[in-house]
């Protein structure tokens, strides 16, 4: 009979303790459940590696072809083969603002927020594991590229390797380059709350600003060219800069992209705090 009455009383102290609210390492466990249980993330990831790969081949393989006049002394191995991160800054935007703007299409973003209440947390986890995520990916793509690409141009002895000058800086620049172009485009869809107008913005900022300073007189394209988020930012994964270039360093340059970034995510963590959702 005593035995009885105290087994509840057992059973009860074998039960884990409250652990009050969820924090922050919970938030980030469902964070990348989210983000690996998506299929159309894994297709998006394979086209940016595939994407970047395949142009920085094409475009080692034509300089390959033809290789009269280019000098080696000038000439830019790593970054002719790291010419596929133009277009992958795109793609990473795109998924970029997916990352958020996607539960507010869907109102999975109300659910989120109903299990843990602390919007900043929501939104830092949701950013480190987009982050992690693209920068490992980006790693991926930007070695890749430069292995294939070197490969195409070692016949012609215009490769280069990674214990040259510069060389390592500029392959992992690279994905430090579509990590940054991501967060951008993570912050304008927290900002905008909006698929396309956020995709629209990230590839205005990134492309289509870069093209219409293009038209600028000569003189004001000097002093705005390198305030420009994807021209900067392109600096870390470049090893030679021509004499007649009005850029940052490589370091610098990738400060003012990773300044747009920051300023974006900054905005869009404000409104995600203070509208509904």
């Amino acid at each position: 009979m005593a035995t009885t009455q105290l087994a509840p009383v057992a059973r009860q102290r074998l039960l884990p303790p409250e652990t009050g609210r969820a924090g922050f390492a919970g938030a980030l466990r469902s964070e990348f459940t989210k983000i690996r249980s998506t299929r159309s993330t894994y297709w998006t990831l394979l086209a940016l590696i595939v994407v970047c790969i395949g142009i920085g081949a094409l475009a080692s393989a034509g300089t390959a072809a033809h290789p009269n006049g280019i000098s080696r002394a000038s000439f830019d191995a790593t970054q002719q083969s790291l010419a596929g991160l133009y277009v992958g800054q795109l793609v990473i935007a795109a998924l970029g603002a997916l990352t958020i703007t996607s539960e507010y299409s869907t109102g999975m973003i109300r659910t989120s927020l109903a299990v843990q209440p602390r919007r900043g947390v929501v939104f830092a986890a949701k950013a480190v594991v987009f982050a992690a995520v693209t920068l490992v990916t980006g790693l991926i793509a930007s070695f890749g590229s430069f292995f294939i690409g070197q490969a195409l141009l070692s016949g012609h002895h215009l490769s280069a390797t990674l214990g040259e000058p510069n060389v390592l800086r500029a392959v992992i620049g690279g994905a430090l380059f579509l990590t940054a172009c991501g967060m951008l485009a993570y912050g304008l869809g927290a900002l905008l709350r909006h698929t396309a107008g956020a995709i629209s913005a990230a590839i205005g900022l990134l492309f289509v600003l870069t093209v219409l300073v293009q038209f600028l007189p000569q003189s004001w394209q000097n002093g705005v060219d390198k305030w420009m988020p994807a021209l900067a930012g392109s600096q870390i994964w470049a090893t030679k800069v021509s004499s007649g270039a009005h850029q940052f360093p490589a370091w610098g340059g990738f400060a003012v992209l990773a300044g747009w970034a920051l300023a974006a995510l900054i905005a869009g963590l404000i409104v995600f705090r203070t509208r509904d959702a």
